[in-house]
């Protein structure tokens, strides 16, 4: 992760009051709601997706998703490179199954390759996960630490092997899977599919998987169930005959507003200079190849 940005990728709640599970380090503990989301065109029934307005006396599709499955092997693949250009400063997502630090943001060792932290449960969950599937692995011994540390940013119990024992599992094809079936359970599965049922293209759908990784699951103002529910307010979904254009807009500004609400997550370039480049370009499907940058570095996806 680069190291003056990687505060980026911890989500805004402790715990959610709402979620059965625990959020990737976020802190939605926050009730106090975001700024208001800037005013976007409401994308009533006689727009289509792209903006154009349908002729005379045609309904526009009920569903009228763009297309693009953030699902498929391929797009799913680049919707991890996105997350990790912002997240690691770098396109090799794979190479995070090791990461650890703590950054000192009150939420104790940040890891893995969405940022599961020792303070919020989801790191918890993941040991969890892997002691299930390999007992006796080298993780397994600190659960009652990290049980104990849940909900701090203290790692009583974990110095001073933690960090090296993490990254020695981080080579054992059991932890890998272990922490992608939990990024898929927690984040990737119930974002995608929320944006599927809101008819989203895969641009949508990667617009709520990454406002889900930094600010978890609920219905918290800063949460995505929150967020969506201020983009809401200003334009209608495609699935509720809204334009898919404006409203992935006025998504994106209420995400830029509750990131807004924490000091970590000020810089909103994963949203200014990547998501709204792709919506700006009518790339609503992520159609490769993708050109972007994130604080100040450039990237590219060519297929």
């Amino acid at each position: 992760m680069q190291t003056s940005q990687r505060g980026l990728f911890i989500s805004l709640a402790i715990l959610l009051a709402s979620a059965a599970t625990a959020p990737a380090c976020s802190d939605s503990s926050n009730n106090a709601p975001p700024p208001p989301a800037g005013e976007v065109p409401d994308g009533g029934s006689d727009a289509g997706r792209d903006g154009s307005t349908l002729p005379d006396g045609q309904a526009p599709d009920a569903n009228p998703s763009s297309g693009g499955d953030l699902a498929e092997p391929h797009k799913k693949d680049i919707a991890m490179q996105l997350v990790s250009s912002a997240e690691n400063s770098s396109l090799d997502w794979k190479a995070q199954y090791k990461y650890i630090e703590d950054i000192h943001d009150g939420r104790g060792y940040t890891a893995g390759i969405i940022g599961f932290c020792s303070g919020t449960g989801d790191m918890l969950e993941l040991v969890e996960s892997y002691q299930k599937a390999k007992a006796g692995n080298v993780l397994e011994k600190y659960l009652p630490a990290l049980r104990k540390v849940n909900g701090t940013d203290s790692h009583e119990g974990l110095d001073p092997n933690f960090k090296p024992d993490w990254e020695a599992a981080a080579a054992d094809p059991a932890f890998q899977h272990a922490q992608d079936d939990v990024r898929d359970r927690i984040y990737f599965n119930p974002a995608v599919q929320q944006a599927k049922k809101d008819g989203l293209g895969a641009l949508g759908q990667f617009a709520y998987y990454d406002a889900i990784v930094m600010h978890g699951p609920g219905d918290t103002p800063v949460s995505l169930g929150g967020i969506r529910k201020t983009a809401m307010g200003h334009a209608k979904t495609p699935a509720q005959g809204g334009n898919e254009v404006a409203y992935i807009r006025a998504f994106l500004d209420a995400r830029v507003a509750a990131m807004k609400t924490e000091p970590a997550h000020t810089d909103t370039d994963r949203v200014d200079t990547e998501q709204r480049v792709f919506l700006d370009q009518g790339n609503l499907d992520l159609h490769t190849p993708l050109a972007w940058k994130v604080y100040g570095d450039n990237y590219r996806i060519e297929r």
